[in-house]
Parts: structure tokens; C-alpha cells; sequence
């Protein structure tokens, strides 16, 4: 039997970058004590009027078709956010999806295809190089450097640019790293978007999880507003990723032209979660605050504990859900680390390999668990960090 192309792309590209959290689960299922820190999964329940407002709009048969753009509610909702920070927002700048995976996914359809190529930070987050290349384009790395901060760098971006690029994948704050560009670093990477006629795709879905300074986007730039298009949801910022729930905010010309493949590809989300995610935007609720503060504070807790370890170098984040760690000293790659990491101590991490060669040194921890959990996955991770600097009690 034949099988189209895409098949080939993606081979590897999905569900075996996650290969240590499915063994983990499995572990786990098993009775083993493993601690998780692979996933982003936010460790707090939605609001309960988040709960609430799904409950009445489904008891008032909100359940029915609705429309590639987005229902009323939602749309108008994301003008109000996205007007806040620039004033000549309208519905005709929005697209809804069901999160942000399908609105990059869709973006990046509308806008590349075979010969084309997409230029993306590298560590990159693990779904991207799928996304990129299921369009038939290319990756084109450009390297976030840990020296850095991994903050991309114009020079970097603009060595990195081939004749066949057309768009930059930019992802502020960043995973895995919890980079945060600034407004200036951001006006320098546009000048070079700008020289090359380059699309910015901005994913921003950590927006609201910044522990340091000031979130800024090429959305909020005059001069880059005709080139960029946001990708977003309310997975992170209300703690709801099952909803499925996010938007594509972008020029009102490349919006119009999506919808056709928009409504192509599902044809509009659940008008219950659409009211739901509506109420969310309107309303002023304390789950990102609360994530905010207790992520900083898990980020420092690990950093603190893995720093007194051999051959381990955490770098705190700016942002986000995770902390990377650099364990390259302990002559071991983030992967045989990780896999190690689960076969002898039980704590499942994700090693860097999963996003991009830049990280391979690397190890991404999540944020997403009680205190008490992360001082005993410190406490092994610091243990298996002694043995590989000790060969001989580790072959033992």
C-alpha cells in the first residue's frame, strides 16, 4: 500500500520525543515510586466559575455548530485583550482553534509549504519540527545559546537565514529554557525580519508566567505588526489544557485567508468552551498569579538544591513551568542522564534531545509538583549526579 508523504516527515517526530514519560507512566502503573517532572501540566484546578460557565452554557444548549472564525463571545473577548496592546485590533485580526497546537498548525499551513523553510530557535519546543515540517518546509535552526541566557540573538538570526526561508517561529517565554525576550531584543530580531521579508509566528501561550521584568511580543511593535501573527490559548494561563482552547491573532488579510482552511480543517470549536473561554478573558481570576508565584518559587527551590550537586549546572528560568539543567559535566548526554535518571532513581524527566541539538547537554525538569516531591527528586537526581562522577560506585 502507498502512503503520502507527510507520513515519512513525521516519522519520530511525535509521540517518541515523549518516550521517558510514557515509560514513566508505565512505571508508574506498576506500583513504582517515580516522581514526574516531564509534562507542563499545571498543578492547579481551573477557577470553579471557569467550571461553572461551561456547566451553563451546555444547560443552555450551547453544544451546537459553530462558525470557522469563533462564536461572538470569544472573538469579541480576544479583541478587548489583543486592543489593550494595540488599538486597531478587530474581530477581523481573530481566529479561534482548539488550543494552540491546531492554531500553529493552521498558521504555519497558510503560510509555507515543499521549498520553503522556517526559521526556529533551537531548543526548540518538541512539536515544532512536526508542525514545520508536515507543511513540507524545512527547519532552520538558529541557535539559542545557554551563554546567552538562550535569548536569540539578531546576529545569530540573521546568519542563519537562507533563500528559502520565509517565516521565524519565535517562542516568548520560551520552552524549555523560560527565556524572555525584551522589547529591544525583539525590535532587533524584527529589523532583521523586516531586511528579509521574513513572517514572525509568535507562540506567547507562557504570557502571563513571567517571573522577571516585563513580557513583550513583535505584536505590540508598529513596525512588525503587518508580519506577525500570535498563537495563544488558555491552557497555561487557566490552568485548563483538556479544554482545548486557543486563537491566532494576526493581520485581518492572512486571518481571511486562513478561514478557508480553518473551517476546512474542523470548522469551529465547542460554543460551551467558547463561552467558558470568553468568561475567562473578561474576567479578572487569580490562577496565573498563583501559578506565577509558586513556579518562581519551585524554579529557585531546585536551582538552591541541584547547584550543591557534581557536575550539575541549573539555569533558572524567566518564566514558565520548567528549569533546564546542564549535565553535561557529569560526562553523561541529557538523554543517557534522563534514561538513567528513571532506571535507577526513579524520577522521570525529559532530556534535552527532545528539543534540538543545542540542548543535548541538557535535562528540563518540570515545575508542576509539591514541595515535598521536588527536594526528593533533587535528592535523587543529585544522587545519580555523584555516582556518574564516581564511575566505578555507579558500574557497581
Amino acid at each position: 500500500m502507498r502512503y503520502a508523504s507527510i507520513t515519512d516527515r513525521l516519522q519520530n517526530l511525535g509521540s517518541e520525543k515523549w518516550a521517558i514519560h510514557a515509560e514513566a507512566r508505565r512505571m508508574k502503573a506498576e506500583g513504582k515510586p517515580v516522581i514526574e517532572l516531564t509534562i507542563g501540566e499545571p498543578d492547579v484546578a481551573p477557577d470553579p466559575t471557569l467550571l461553572a460557565e461551561v456547566v451553563r452554557a451546555m444547560h443552555a444548549g450551547r453544544y451546537r455548530y459553530s462558525n470557522g472564525r469563533g462564536e461572538p463571545a470569544i472573538v469579541s473577548a480576544l479583541v478587548r485583550k489583543y486592543r489593550e496592546r494595540r488599538s486597531d485590533v478587530t474581530a477581523e485580526n481573530v481566529l479561534c482553534f482548539p488550543g494552540t497546537q491546531t492554531a500553529l498548525f493552521a498558521v504555519m499551513l497558510g503560510l509555507v509549504e515543499a521549498g520553503d523553510a522556517v526559521l526556529v530557535g533551537d531548543p526548540l519546543y518538541a512539536s515544532y519540527e512536526g508542525v514545520i515540517r508536515s507543511t513540507g518546509a524545512q527547519c532552520v535552526p538558529v541557535p539559542l545559546r545557554p551563554e546567552n541566557g538562550f535569548h536569540m540573538k539578531a546576529a545569530d538570526l540573521e546568519a542563519a537565514i537562507t533563500p528559502e526561508c520565509r517565516v521565524l517561529l519565535l517562542n516568548t517565554p520560551h520552552n524549555p529554557t523560560g527565556a524572555v525576550l525584551t522589547a529591544e531584543e525583539i525590535a532587533g530580531i524584527g529589523a532583521v525580519c523586516r531586511r528579509h521579508d521574513l513572517w514572525i509566528v509568535c507562540d506567547e501561550v507562557y504570557e502571563q508566567l513571567v517571573f522577571h521584568g516585563t513580557f513583550a511580543s513583535p505584536f505590540d511593535n508598529p513596525d512588525l505588526a503587518e508580519r506577525t501573527v500570535v498563537v495563544s490559548s488558555i491552557s497555561k494561563s487557566h490552568a485548563a489544557p483538556g479544554f482545548r482552547s486557543g486563537w491566532a491573532i494576526g493581520p485581518a488579510e492572512f486571518c481571511t485567508r486562513l478561514l478557508a482552511v480553518s473551517e476546512t480543517m474542523l470548522f469551529g470549536g465547542q460554543p460551551f468552551i467558547a463561552d467558558m473561554t470568553a468568561y475567562a478573558l473578561d474576567n479578572p481570576i487569580s490562577t496565573a498569579a498563583t501559578m506565577r508565584q509558586s513556579y518562581k518559587a519551585r524554579a529557585a527551590r531546585f536551582a538552591e538544591a541541584l547547584s550543591r550537586a557534581p557536575g550539575l549546572v541549573p539555569l533558572p528560568p524567566e518564566a514558565g513551568m520548567f528549569i533546564v539543567v546542564d549535565v553535561s559535566d557529569t560526562g553523561m548526554s541529557g538523554e543517557d542522564f534522563a534514561w538513567a535518571l528513571l532506571r535507577e532513581e526513579f524520577v522521570a524527566v525529559m532530556p534535552g534531545s527532545s528539543f534540538g541539538e543545542q540542548a543535548e547537554g541538557f535535562i528540563r525538569l518540570s515545575l508542576t509538583v509539591p514541595d515535598g516531591d521536588i527536594d526528593e527528586a533533587c535528592r535523587r537526581v543529585s544522587a545519580l549526579a555523584t555516582r556518574s562522577m564516581s564511575p566505578k560506585e555507579r558500574c557497581a
